[in-house]
């Protein structure tokens, strides 16, 4: 077949086999969103047994996704250099494995180790079906849609796991949350030999070590960074980590454009699929990462309720998102992914200004349903970047294409909270001090300052009236800071929407499949 030909020939339809293959991918999909939310429940639980001091809890609760974010380049350029499959089957044993450790650990040091080991072997699982279903799924449009049900399961799993955490926790000890990882890893590893093909890249070159060296060191400090700031507000703590990990960055830049076969094939960066959608990505994922915690707190905090009821009011929004991710693709294919995207975070910034009009007596009907169109307008900015993301990279990079999109939304999921939480926390702290509190102790009066956690801990153990007065003023506090953020972040997406249409909207098929349509690569079944 010609070039010509070869160009102009319609992508292959997959099959049977490659929709139950994605059924496969999408199970440690499922379960690392799970993961990452049922351990909050059992946290309680786990500290009554092992007793773990207060840095122990946070090293338990964070080192799981300061594993995933680290090593997610890594893991996703060794799976074009080994073999995706490969690479999950790997991932998906050493995850049952250390999910058995966790369940059974008997110190606080043991399951802090367990929780590094699930962390890296997470950084195997997520590359890994997301290159997988760039190769499995070459038609654009079916491949725009397998991404939608990726994504989905992910939203998913957020949303259920809460409440799978719950029975768990009601009638077993705190390590079955854990132990749920291991029948979903033997299935993967039962059914992946059957349902997956093998890819890899056909001339992957040298694995350089120092470039993996490089990229932890960057990656690392800088997460550990935005997580400190969102903890503890940005300071000279901050400030050390984040030049470590710029100057190590800097370190690893410089040797990718050395070396024959880099670690990061920095030649991606220069397609506007590629680097518009990142930046897109990153942007969209800062405003998710501060709602979601303003959210939760205005549920809990302002409408006072429960843990459980406050999780089955954040339930529509998953929803949302999952709507908005599984229709994507079919807009887009009347309408064009940047027109798509800029449609849908237009309407996500509409969600926020609805959002924002929640007050203490207005119940969640009102947040809730900005919540909705909130992550159902994020749902196609999610979906299409990261297809135009894998897509525009060779199919033998999409493994490291992958990786870069997932290390994105990691860091700025975290990043939101740093930063527009960081605003919120400013705006109320700058209220509340302008409110008069007379008859409250100056101890006191400063953990009311801090945060509207702390003002609702304090009022507990005040007379009704006092109480009743702190309660109302940090809630004012609050709800103003929530302003200050929900406009802002309206300000944000719409601010991509703009970048998206005005230099996505002539792309009609990314570089790197035409690419590959020239030089189709053939999988390997070893």
């Amino acid at each position: 077949m010609s070039p010509d030909e070869a160009k102009s020939a319609p992508a292959a339809s997959a099959g049977g086999r490659r929709w139950l293959g994605l059924a496969v991918l999408a199970l440690p999909t499922l379960l690392l969103s799970l993961d990452f939310t049922v351990l909050h429940l059992a946290l309680p639980h786990l500290a009554a047994d092992l007793a773990p001091t207060s840095a122990q809890q946070l090293w338990i609760l964070d080192v799981y996704g300061f594993m995933i974010a680290g090593f997610l380049v890594t893991m996703g350029t060794l799976g074009d250099r080994i073999g995706r499959r490969r690479l999950l089957m790997i991932g998906a044993a050493a995850f049952g494995a250390a999910s058995l450790f966790a369940a059974y650990s008997t110190s606080a040091g043991m399951l802090i180790a367990a929780r590094a080991l699930l962390g890296v072997a997470g950084a195997t699982l997520m590359p890994s079906t997301l290159s997988l279903i760039s190769n499995m799924f070459h038609d654009s449009r079916q491949r725009g849609l397998a991404v939608a049900v990726w994504m989905s399961c992910f939203s998913a799993g957020g949303a259920i796991g809460p409440m799978v955490g719950g029975v768990l926790l009601q009638w077993f000890w705190w390590g079955s949350v854990f132990l749920m990882g291991v029948p979903v890893m033997a299935l993967l590893l039962v059914a992946a030999p059957f349902l997956l093909p093998e890819f890899r890249d056909p001339a992957p070159g040298r694995l350089d070590p120092v470039s993996v060296a490089l990229s932890l060191a960057a990656v690392l400090p800088v997460v550990y960074a935005v997580k400190e700031a969102a903890e503890n507000g940005w300071g000279p703590g901050v400030a050390a980590p984040l030049l470590t990990g710029a100057v190590f960055g800097w370190l690893f830049v410089r040797r990718q454009r050395r070396l024959e076969n880099p670690l990061v094939d920095l030649a991606l960066f220069r397609l506007p699929p590629f680097t518009v959608g990142l930046g897109g990505l990153l942007a969209g994922t800062v405003v998710l990462g501060a709602f979601v915690l303003l959210f939760a707190q205005y549920l809990q905090l302002v409408l006072e309720l429960s843990p459980s009821a406050a999780g089955l009011w954040m339930v529509p929004y998953a929803l949302g998102n999952i709507v908005g991710a599984m229709l994507a693709p079919l807009v887009a294919a009347r309408l064009r992914a940047a027109t798509t995207i800029a449609l849908g975070l237009v309407v996500s910034a509409a969600g926020l200004v609805v959002f924002v009009q929640s007050g203490a007596d207005s119940g969640p009907l009102p947040a809730v349903v900005g919540s909705v169109l909130v992550t159902f307008g994020l749902g196609p900015l999610m979906v299409l970047v990261v297809d135009l993301v894998i897509a525009s990279a060779p199919r033998e990079k999409s493994g490291s294409a992958s990786s870069l999109s997932e290390t994105c939304s990691e860091v700025g999921m975290a990043l939101g909270v740093a930063t527009l939480g960081a605003l919120g926390t400013a705006v109320y702290r700058s209220r509340i001090s302008e409110a008069v509190l007379p008859g409250v102790p100056s101890g006191r009066t400063e953990a009311a300052r801090d945060g509207l956690p702390g003002a609702v801990a304090t009022a507990r153990d005040m007379e009704p009236a006092l109480a009743a007065q702190v309660t109302a003023a940090a809630e004012r506090a609050f709800m103003a800071g929530l302003t200050a953020v929900g406009y802002t972040g309206a300000a944000v997406v719409l601010g991509v929407a703009a970048v998206t249409f005005l230099f996505l909207r002539d792309v009609a098929k990314p570089a790197g499949e035409e690419r590959d349509e020239r030089r189709e690569e053939r999988p390997r079944t070893d």
